[in-house]
């Protein structure tokens, strides 16, 4: 679809250097409104005024980082969850909007092929320049007004009225950027433009592996479709399918597979391949009828199961894959082939697991220092050792170059694959870039530990002293105790919730709380026992199924029902309310979850915190918020 919005021209001005030109640097933007936001600039390595306006003391580090870039695909390059990295070229911009000297840098998720290769890069409405910004300590300015209960530390993508916006205080999102389109076109600094996301898809490949084209080339070099019943098109096998170092392609050695004869004809095959993600571009349709030698899926079998109700994919597909997918499934259903206009009902991108953070100090030249010689303050970490010295701390996609790579295996070896699991699960949201830290494992590890010891026992573990080992648990039928029993079936909705929502992390912590109430107990009804295993098994299986099998059971606990909560033990028999006189906090109370209100504000004014702040005085106005607060107005 068309972006109808703004072409701005930013001028170049140089504080090393003097140029005897005036340089312009074009930009395109479907958000003039958040013009005044823009505290840096942008430009692909490529453009080609990065060469212009860099001056000799920063053209090594300039020209080491476009090497650098070089070596990346544009798929790398645009990855959403990828660390940001950037070098600033020693040139400034004059913003249009407020004549403010703005830094210019280069950086690898600009690219030249799109837009105009360079971006206002306005730190406040855009995630990517939020995490560009934070990482090289550039200002951040919003221009639009978000919530009050928006959280501080993020890029606000919504809409709301502008703010620290000089003459567009106040408008509404629309309203603003006609405004600012009016006024940068007055003053032949930005003209309105139309420009539309199509970009050349190149979809043929010059080597052996890859999708054959069904596609014969008649004498005069015409394209003929093969026929249904020539179809699927298997690859030949090769003996040498090596790259020729000439524009043809492997498959133009093939020898009785390249030519066919057809109608008194010869034709020849075409001999590119498709890339090697055009099989993963329906995929997911094939899952429904693999063994089908005739269809690549059976219309009926494609209509009971499509689309697909939950598609998980890792951040650096969120992009391409997806669209690449979609198009292709688009297609498919134009031409009557599948019965969706899309393949997916929802979408998930997890997050990616970054190596370990690195830690350097705040020095020139900065030194690496390991994570036990840090310490975290209210202000950011700190040398535990001389407390007066900042450190750093940076986490990066994990790579062999980089040496940070973590490998599962060994983690298996060292703490088991339940722990690793869990761990993964535990990290953070799904969807969050995460980093790894081996000292968080050991956590996991307890936990499980402690499942075992208070499900089991600890009298088969070798690693414990005789003197601290304790016997076996005695799990018998008979009531749960009331505020336990009450925990449970709190823990088996919010688990049940968390796993259907995908929020891991928050159903394992559920877990653990449960499992801290249960540490000391030397029996343990069996109702709970079992649920328990039952809620640890999708994030835990291995442990699950072994304590399941020491409770008595002789199959599998994947043939039990999903435990189940009773809702009229989801409230606690008490609850505790803060008091409040004249809005301030002065004393908490506890009283039966099904007080009345006379009663719990007869309770709160009756509580020796409470009765010093009404002494002497008269009550105005008493407020009760059920199950959340008490308000006493004194005067």
């Amino acid at each position: 679809p068309p972006d109808a919005n703004v072409a701005a021209t930013e001028r170049a001005s140089d504080v090393d250097e003097d140029y005897d030109e005036d340089l312009a640097i074009t930009v395109f933007t479907t958000r003039p409104d958040t013009l005044f936001g823009a505290t840096y600039m942008v430009l692909a390595p490529e453009h080609p005024l990065v060469d212009r306006i860099t001056p000799a003391a920063r053209r090594e580090s300039v020209e080491a980082y476009r090497t650098m870039v070089g070596s990346k695909s544009e798929r790398d390059r645009m990855s959403e969850g990828k660390d940001k990295t950037g070098v600033f070229v020693g040139a400034y911009a004059i913003n249009p909007a407020n004549d403010a000297r703005i830094p210019i840098y280069i950086a690898d998720y600009v690219l030249m092929g799109y837009g105009t290769g360079a971006i206002m890069a306005v730190p406040g409405q855009d995630e990517r320049d939020w995490d560009f910004a934070k990482k090289f300590d550039l200002p951040i300015i919003r221009t639009v007004q978000p919530p009050e209960s928006f959280k501080d530390d993020k890029a606000f993508l919504g809409d709301g009225p502008a703010i620290n916006s000089g003459f567009l205080n106040g408008l509404n999102v629309d309203d603003a950027k006609e405004k600012i389109i009016a006024h940068l076109e007055r003053e032949g600094d930005g003209v309105r433009s139309t420009k539309y996301k199509l970009r050349d898809w190149l979809f043929s490949r010059q080597r052996y592996w890859g999708e054959p084209f069904p596609i014969l080339l008649d004498e005069q070099g015409n394209p003929h479709a093969l026929r249904e019943d020539e179809l699927p098109l298997v690859l030949p096998e090769l003996a040498d399918f090596k790259p020729t170092g000439t524009p043809n392609p492997p498959l133009s050695k093939a020898g009785d597979w390249l030519k066919v004869e057809r109608d008194g004809k010869t034709y020849t095959r075409e001999t590119n391949v498709m890339p090697q993600w055009a099989g993963s571009c329906w995929y997911y349709l094939r899952y429904a009828d693999p063994k089908n030698a005739n269809r690549f899926v059976d219309p009926m079998k494609e209509r009971y199961w499509m689309p697909v109700d939950l598609y998980v994919g890792g951040v650096e597909h969120a992009v391409l894959h997806l669209l690449y997918a979609r198009f292709w499934h688009k297609v498919l259903f134009d031409l009557g082939h599948v019965s969706t206009a899309e393949p997916f009902m929802k979408l998930v991108n997890q997050g990616l697991i970054l190596g370990e953070v690195e830690y350097h100090t705040a020095e020139d030249p900065p030194r690496i220092v390991r994570d036990d010689e840090v310490e975290r303050g209210t202000d950011g970490y700190r040398l535990k050792s001389n407390p007066s010295m900042r450190v750093t701390g940076e986490s990066f996609k994990m790579s062999k170059s980089r040496g940070n790579v973590i490998n599962p295996e060994d983690i298996v070896r060292d703490y088991g694959v339940d722990t690793f699991r869990l761990y993964e699960m535990y990290m953070g949201p799904l969807e969050a870039q995460k980093p790894w830290n081996t000292r968080d494992i050991v956590g996991m590890s307890r936990f499980l530990n402690a499942v075992w010891r208070n499900f089991v026992g600890d009298d088969e573990d070798p690693n414990n002293r005789e003197e601290k080992r304790r016997p076996a648990v005695r799990i018998e039928h008979g009531a749960i105790p009331e505020p336990l029993d009450r925990m449970m079936h709190r823990t088996i909705k919010k688990v049940g919730e968390d796993i259907e929502h995908l929020h891991f992390n928050t159903g394992i912590a559920e877990l653990i709380k449960l499992n801290n109430e249960v540490t000391g107990s030397t029996v343990v009804a069996r109702e709970l026992a079992e649920t328990f295993v039952l809620l640890l098994a999708p994030f835990a299986p291995h442990i699950a199924e072994e304590i399941w099998s020491r409770l008595g059971h002789t199959k599998s606990l994947s043939r039990r029902p999903w435990p189940v909560f009773d809702p009229a033990k989801l409230e606690e028999s008490t609850m505790e309310l803060p008091v409040q006189i004249n809005g301030k906090l002065r004393d908490k109370i506890t009283v039966a979850s099904d007080a009345d209100e006379s009663s719990i504000l007869s309770t709160a004014e009756k509580s020796e915190k409470v009765q010093p702040w009404l002494a002497g005085k008269s009550i105005k106005k008493r407020l009760y918020v059920p199950k959340k607060l008490v308000n006493i107005v004194v005067g």
